[in-house]
């Protein structure tokens, strides 16, 4: 049980570490943006890099903190039914939905993604616009690890709804979105 323990707070810390790291990025975002506008609007002047970016980071907020959003139950579902209830129903609905849609959906994802990636970065893909970001292949990156922290994510959130369906005592767990001063 320990070992069980260890490896679901791993995989855990893994995506809170990450959704931290993916918050600053949209601070990033939202500077670059400011920054387009400002130059688009009051100068008169654009840049393809600096489009291209606005692109590049949203992709990189939405692939990379998608499996933070599903270690605090704030991923996009339809509530209208789960929230109404048991715990025990929901976690059948979690186990089913992993089992079924989660898990075959991201082993597509991952496994047709890669090659796209390691062809791109065998031939260094670009932009294929005049100054555009180079380096194309590390935003295609994002797509197979994105989907790999979900699915570990979703393996996380499997077990812990297994074991509430079998009702096997299994801590919280104590990651705790972050509140207003802490």
């Amino acid at each position: 049980m320990k070992g069980i323990k260890t490896f679901l707070h791993f995989i855990e810390s893994v995506n809170e570490a990450v959704g931290r790291g993916v918050s600053w990025v949209t601070l990033g975002l939202v500077s670059v943006v400011f920054a387009d506008v400002i130059m688009r609007y009051a100068l008169g002047i654009s840049f393809v890099f600096v489009q291209e970016l606005e692109w590049h980071l949203f992709s990189v907020i939405f692939l990379i903190g998608a499996g933070f959003a599903l270690l605090h139950d704030e991923h996009v579902r339809v509530d209208i039914f789960y929230q109404g209830m048991s715990k025990k129903r929901q976690s059948w609905v979690n186990c089913l939905g992993a089992t079924f849609f989660l898990f075959p959906g991201c082993f597509l994802v991952i496994a047709t993604g890669i090659p796209f990636v390691v062809d791109s970065f065998r031939i260094l893909e670009g932009s294929p616009d005049p100054g555009g970001i180079p380096f194309r292949f590390v935003l295609k990156a994002m797509v197979p690890i994105g989907f790999a922290l979900v699915a570990l994510q979703g393996i996380s959130l499997f077990i812990r709804s297994l074991f509430n369906i079998l009702e096997i005592e299994l801590e919280d767990p104590g990651i705790e979105p972050e509140t207003e001063g802490g």
